[in-house]
């Protein structure tokens, strides 16, 4: 039965997940997170798209995408096969890194589009593998805070809502933590 076709349109945004086979690892260690990160900002300069927030889990990628002028699902082949191929020849592997093809979920409200990157940020935290969003070193969550800068990500739309102030952001995804709302949803 043929795939039903993602919705796109130029600026399109999507909340997209990668989960690793079986719920198995995808990054191993910090060069295979690197890798993934130079595999992104070529997938991302490739096909003209914003990455606007990501985190790199252990089994699992969150990126928040804008497209430009090229559908979505062609940035995604370039850097999930990429990857695979770096990933399975690495670990002298062959087969599907990926347990399916990639999740994009269309974000087209703007609070939507706001609760999603702190959704993302927050994910190390609510898995409980990090106290604190500015702990874990393979989210976006430190270039909107201002404490790193690299071409990768692109924070300026999400803090526009924020009137371009960091800390104004900072205090919206650490408030859950302070009036420990924080759930699974983070949303």
């Amino acid at each position: 039965m043929p795939r039903k076709p993602r919705i796109w349109y130029p600026g399109a945004t999507y909340h997209i997940t990668c989960r690793g086979n079986h719920r198995r690892e995808i990054f191993r260690d910090d060069q295979d997170r690197m890798v993934y990160m130079q595999q992104l900002l070529r997938a991302k300069e490739d096909h003209k798209c914003s990455i606007l927030s990501y985190c790199l889990m252990t089994n699992h990628v969150h990126l928040q995408v804008e497209t430009s002028d090229v559908e979505i699902w062609k940035m995604m082949k370039q850097l999930n096969m990429k990857y695979v191929i770096y990933f399975n020849a690495k670990y002298d592997l062959v087969g599907r890194l990926f347990q399916d093809r990639y999740r994009a979920e269309l974000i087209e409200e703007t609070a939507y589009s706001i609760r999603t990157s702190r959704y993302i940020h927050l994910n190390p935290v609510v898995a409980e593998i990090a106290e604190h969003p500015l702990d874990y070193p393979w989210s976006s969550y430190r270039d909107y805070v201002g404490l790193r800068r690299t071409n990768l990500v692109s924070p300026e739309k999400i803090l526009s809502f924020f009137e371009g102030d960091a800390l104004n952001y900072q205090e919206y995804v650490e408030s859950v933590l302070k009036n420990g709302s924080l759930d699974s949803s983070g949303r």
